[in-house]
């Protein structure tokens, strides 16, 4: 039978290029989101490739994501490949300047999300002695940058999750990787900037970002390697970047 891989985000940027990639495959897919009518809109299209179940909950509410994937039938419960990518960025400010609204909105999806779903779903990798996990970490989880000090440590928090679930969960023949992606050309941009098109625009202009698909390759990439093999860290910059704020535009 097919692999099974739970993808958190799904509904765009990232999450939804690996939902494509892996239907390619033929993966069984779940698929979560927030909003329902992206998740519709997903099924229809990837459900004519590969048997599809749509999840919609917000991974910062612990009782929702329980309850969402206590509903998964028993023939989908298997979950080979989690790939943990839900998350956020709000506001761009000195520390003194930060709105505590934003830095919930960051630590509650970015590491309590994170934990909530992969507390969910590991237990059954454990019993199982198998399974994959994909963590969606950043650049700006290796490298603070001023202006963006609580979105860098929340990115930080995945970099240390990824290496703890890594010492935890070897040993039950699970691997974990952590990938960082660089500038990739999603909504991150309009989160971040609440709507703002022109400043958001902005940050990919004068040079050729990261696309979606180029992280999903890797993402293909990383869960397809040889069963003796473990890609444990992976940091993916656009040609003309060379740190997180060192962009090279024309």
């Amino acid at each position: 039978m097919s692999m099974i891989a739970l993808i958190t985000g799904a509904t765009s940027g990232i999450g939804r290029a690996t939902a494509e990639a892996f239907a390619d495959l033929n993966y069984r897919l779940i698929l979560c989101g927030r909003r329902q009518e992206r998740l519709d809109e997903l099924e229809d299209v990837l459900g004519a490739q590969t048997p599809v179940i749509t999840l919609a909950f917000d991974v910062r509410t612990r009782d929702e994501v329980e309850q969402a994937i206590s509903t998964l039938p028993t023939e989908w419960q298997s979950i080979d490949i989690l790939v943990n990518n839900a998350g956020n960025a709000h506001g761009l400010a000195p520390i003194q300047d930060g709105d505590p609204n934003d830095w919930d909105q960051m630590i509650d999806g970015n590491v309590q999300g994170l934990l909530y779903v992969s507390k969910a779903i590991i237990p059954g990798m454990v019993q199982r002695k198998r399974g994959h996990i994909v963590n969606i970490s950043s650049i700006a989880g290796k490298e603070t940058y001023a202006n963006g000090a609580v979105y860098c440590a929340s990115k930080a928090a995945v970099e240390a999750l990824s290496t703890g679930m890594r010492l935890d969960l070897t040993q039950h023949g699970i691997k974990v990787t952590n990938i960082a992606p660089g500038a990739v050309e999603t909504e991150f941009s309009m989160v971040r900037f609440k709507g703002d098109n022109e400043r958001a625009a902005k940050v990919y202009e004068g040079f050729k970002p990261l696309t979606p698909i180029d992280i999903a390759d890797t993402i293909v990439y990383v869960v397809t390697a040889p069963a003796h093999v473990t890609i444990a860290d992976l940091t993916i910059l656009a040609g003309a970047q060379a740190s997180a704020t060192t962009i090279y535009r024309k």
